[in-house]
């Protein structure tokens, strides 16, 4: 488990789809879905901004296929 934040461990295409579910998840709270939905979208815009997820790093797993696992 390595929680360094430098290291990117999300990958482009993750990214991506990261950033639109989370545009669609915070413009759904405009729409009337719950607030908790939006909270949810802006932490998937800030793991694909900041290219690292906490979650990735707590299972050594990395989408990223320039770099090797968190872990390794």
């Amino acid at each position: 488990m390595n929680f360094d934040y430098t290291k990117h461990n999300v990958g482009n295409i993750d990214r991506l789809i990261r950033a639109a579910v989370g545009v669609v998840l915070i413009a759904g709270v405009f729409f009337g879905v719950h607030w908790v939905a939006g909270l949810i979208g802006a932490v998937l815009l800030a793991t694909a901004w900041f290219q690292f997820c906490p979650a990735y790093a707590l299972f050594d797993f990395s989408s990223d296929k320039d770099v090797a696992p968190v872990g390794k």
